[in-house]
């Protein structure tokens, strides 16, 4: 569970535990919304075309929902997806764990 989420119109930052800091790009983490109109739900193929998303996408708001994720509002108006905690730490870009290509 995020020790501390920040919003900046470029990145979502999320403390996770003492030196464990994920910093994710707005627009990668937009991409990776896994949400039903982003993604199949049966096969999970993606739906959503990266060129319908601008390069200076921003979160305009952060919620948490109960113990296990956040919900994001985009300024594109997507606002139907869950970022589950265990899928952020998957995708984590910190130098710790890799980069969002995973």
């Amino acid at each position: 569970m995020p020790q501390a989420i920040h919003r900046a119109d470029d990145a979502v930052t999320i403390t996770w535990d003492e030196g464990h800091v994920g910093t994710y790009p707005a627009r990668d983490l937009r991409l990776a919304c896994g949400c039903a109109v982003c993604h199949e739900e049966m096969t999970g193929r993606p739906l959503l075309d990266p060129a319908t998303v601008p390069e200076d996408i921003k979160p305009l708001s952060i919620a948490l929902v109960g113990a296990y994720a956040i919900k994001i509002v985009w300024s594109d108006g997507h606002n139907t997806g869950l970022y589950t905690y265990e899928h952020l730490k998957q995708i984590c870009p910190c130098e710790r764990c890799g980069s969002m290509e995973k």
